[in-house]
């Protein structure tokens, strides 16, 4: 039998971002960052954000919690931090490294892309082509057909008695 020994983690981090997400560079990000301590003895963390292109380190900074870049996880407690972000690039990826004081190792990281969004625009309103105004004018007789049927289906009892009222009146002649 083949014994795998492993090493004790020292820290864990995890948070609420998807593995990629919108971002538009000079606004706030925010997110909820966990840090767990699953050893037997309080542990002193930092956390380091990292920004790259191409493998290509960009930025790198220090996450403050309470005004410190160090702050402590009792032993099998976790913290949960609130919090934004601002970065002046997009369309790199974020990395945040845990840090584990005594050995200055990187013990745990997490990471996300963050994505340029692009405008919406409807096919061929880009300025690419032009404007196909032949589609343009089916789309609105579609909708006005919708929109006429829709109305002739959705009419109420009262609409129904008063203009069967009306048809009987004529009848009848008065």
């Amino acid at each position: 039998m083949i014994k795998v020994l492993q090493e004790e983690k020292q820290g864990d981090v995890f948070w609420d971002l998807p593995t990629w997400v919108y971002y538009t560079a000079g606004y706030d990000l925010g997110c909820i960052i966990y840090v767990a301590n699953p050893t037997d003895a309080a542990k002193e963390y930092m956390l380091m954000t990292k920004t790259s292109r191409s493998g290509a380190l960009i930025n790198e900074g220090t996450i403050q919690v309470h005004g410190l870049a160090w702050f402590t996880v009792e032993p099998g407690d976790f913290i949960r931090l609130y919090g934004t972000m601002n970065f002046s690039e997009t369309g790199v990826n974020l990395t945040v490294d845990l840090i584990e004081k005594v050995t200055e190792e990187v013990v745990d990281s997490v990471s996300t892309i963050l994505v340029q969004p692009s405008p919406a625009m409807p096919p061929g309103w880009d300025g690419a082509g032009g404007l196909d105004w032949m589609s343009l004018l089916m789309m609105m007789m579609v909708i006005m057909m919708m929109s006429t049927m829709m109305k002739s289906v959705s009419e109420t009892e009262e609409e129904k008695k008063a203009r069967l009222e009306k048809q009987e009146r004529k009848k009848l002649g008065y």
